[in-house]
C-alpha cells in the first residue's frame, strides 16, 4: 500500500526526488517496512533509497558533551537533541541534487556512529527517499503537556523538567525544519506505547543474534525498561496526535500484524 501512494505521489509530482516520511515506535518494523519499500520500487526500476534517522546519532563524545552541558539523559540515544540535524538536512540536499551520495550509519552494537569507510553509496538519481524513525514526523508538545512527569525516569532523574524541555525545544526548532521536508508521512500505528517494551526486547535479541561473538551482551530487561523511558512520552505524545494529519495511518496488533490502512482525503 505504501507503494501505490508513492507511484502516485511520483505521478504527481514535479520530477524531483520525493521524501516519504515513515514513523512508528520503537520495534514496529520501520526497518523493516523501508527495506520492503525500496526492494519493491527497484523491482519496478524506481530508483530509491532507505535513510534512518537513527543513522544521523551524534557520535558518543558529543552527546557526553551534550550531557555535561545540559542534561545528562543527553548522553543515552534517541530523543531529539541527540541527532545531528544539519548532516541530515545535507544528505536529503545531496539526494535532491541528483548525486550519487555517502549516506551515514550508526553502530548500535557499539553505540557510535560508523566510520566513513563504512557509510554506503547511494546512486545518482534517486527518485524516492524512504525516511524512516521514531519520532519522524513528530510535533513538539504545548508547555503545559510537559509540567508532569510521564514515568519514573522522568520523576527521578528529570525533576527539574529541563531534559524534556530542551527535547521539546529541539523538536519545535531544528526538528520541524528537517520534517518540513516530508512530501508524505507514514505512521505505523501501535496499539499502545504499552507494546513497546516487549518489541524492544525482540530487537535486542535480534542485535545479540547478529553479533553472534558472545561480547556484546546487549541490554538486559531491566536496562531495556529504563532505556524505553526515554522515548515514553513523545510515543505517546505521537500516538495521540498524528494520525489526525498523516497521510497514510497503518494501523498494527500487539504482534505487528496490519488491522486496517487509513488514507488522508487527497489520496
Amino acid at each position: 500500500m505504501i507503494e501505490r501512494d508513492i507511484r502516485d505521489a511520483l505521478a504527481r509530482g514535479d520530477g524531483r526526488p520525493i521524501v516519504i516520511g515513515l514513523c512508528g515506535a520503537q520495534g514496529s518494523g520501520k526497518s523493516t517496512a523501508a527495506a520492503q519499500v525500496h526492494a519493491a520500487l527497484t523491482a519496478d526500476g524506481i530508483r530509491s533509497v532507505a535513510l534512518s534517522l537513527d543513522d544521523f546519532y551524534l557520535t558518543s563524545a558529543e552527546r557526553t558533551a551534550l550531557g555535561e552541558a545540559v542534561h545528562s539523559l543527553l548522553r543515552t540515544r534517541g530523543v531529539p537533541g541527540t541527532h545531528d540535524v544539519a548532516l541530515a538536512m545535507t544528505m536529503l540536499d545531496l539526494l535532491q541534487s541528483g548525486e550519487p551520495v555517502r549516506l551515514p550509519c550508526f553502530d548500535k552494537t557499539r553505540d557510535e556512529r560508523a566510520t566513513t569507510a563504512q557509510w554506503q553509496v547511494a546512486p545518482a538519481g534517486v527518485q524516492v527517499i524512504l525516511f524512516e524513525g521514531w519520532c519522524v514526523g513528530a510535533r513538539p508538545q504545548s508547555d503545559a503537556a510537559l509540567a508532569e512527569p510521564v514515568n519514573a525516569l522522568e520523576a527521578e532523574q528529570d525533576r527539574s523538567g529541563s531534559w524534556r524541555r530542551f527535547v521539546n525545544d529541539q523538536l519545535a526548532g531544528p526538528y520541524q525544519r528537517l520534517f518540513a521536508r516530508l512530501d508524505r508521512l507514514v505512521l505505523l500505528e501501535a496499539p499502545g506505547f504499552e507494546v513497546v517494551g516487549a518489541w524492544r526486547t525482540e530487537q535486542e535479541e535480534g542485535l545479540r543474534r547478529e553479533t553472534g561473538n558472545g561480547v556484546w551482551a546487549g541490554m538486559s530487561d531491566a536496562e531495556i525498561h529504563t532505556f524505553i523511558q526515554h522515548y515514553e512520552r513523545l510515543t505517546r505524545h505521537i500516538l495521540d496526535e498524528m494520525p489526525r494529519r498523516a497521510d497514510l495511518v497503518i494501523t498494527l496488533d500487539e504482534k505487528r500484524a496490519v488491522i486496517r490502512a487509513k488514507h488522508a482525503a487527497y489520496i
